[in-house]
């Protein structure tokens, strides 16, 4: 059964079982109660299934209750580890839509045709989006997925067509 990552648990939250999440995903239904979530150890030895049973966002965190586990004891085992949902949890998407999964690993091009990198992660500040593109030799690129950067996005070619404003490339 192929899993995607939908969150990191990163530590424990108060006395009765919370945990705070580091959110890798744009569906908040993810984290909703009754929701069933898979968890992998920082090693990917350990896996367990769990029910939300509790959720709340709290400074830019996520944090999760977990059926069945009502102590910070009974949670302590699962920091570090990765959040994650089965590709039958996934859902269809509306035309422009894409999972993370798509878009990491993906080859970001200029306009111009100028290979700039790969994309290695999707952080979610906020009001949009920020691909974070690794490149050869130089910092990683931050690319604000907005419609005036962002031009065309192709999944089936692993590439991305981005018109970057000035300063964005340095």
């Amino acid at each position: 059964m192929k899993m995607y990552n939908v969150g990191k648990i990163v530590n424990t939250h108060g006395i009765k079982g919370d945990v705070k999440v580091i959110r890798i995903t744009d569906f908040d239904e993810r984290f909703a109660k009754g929701s069933k979530l898979f968890w992998a150890s920082k090693d990917g030895s350990k896996k367990l299934s769990l029910e939300v049973d509790g959720h709340r966002r709290h400074k830019n965190v996520d944090l999760l209750h977990f059926k069945g586990y009502e102590s910070i004891n009974e949670v302590e085992f699962l920091k570090e580890g990765t959040l994650q949902v089965s590709e039958e949890q996934l859902t269809d998407l509306d035309e422009g839509e894409f999972y993370y999964y798509e878009i990491i690993g993906c080859t970001v091009y200029t306009v111009l045709g100028e290979e700039l990198g790969k994309i290695k992660e999707i952080l979610a500040p906020g009001a949009n989006d920020v691909w974070v593109v690794q490149r050869k030799g130089k910092k990683d690129l931050l690319i604000p997925y907005i419609e005036e950067v962002v031009k065309e996005v192709n999944i089936e070619q692993e590439k991305v067509i981005i018109d970057p404003m000035e300063g964005l490339i340095e």
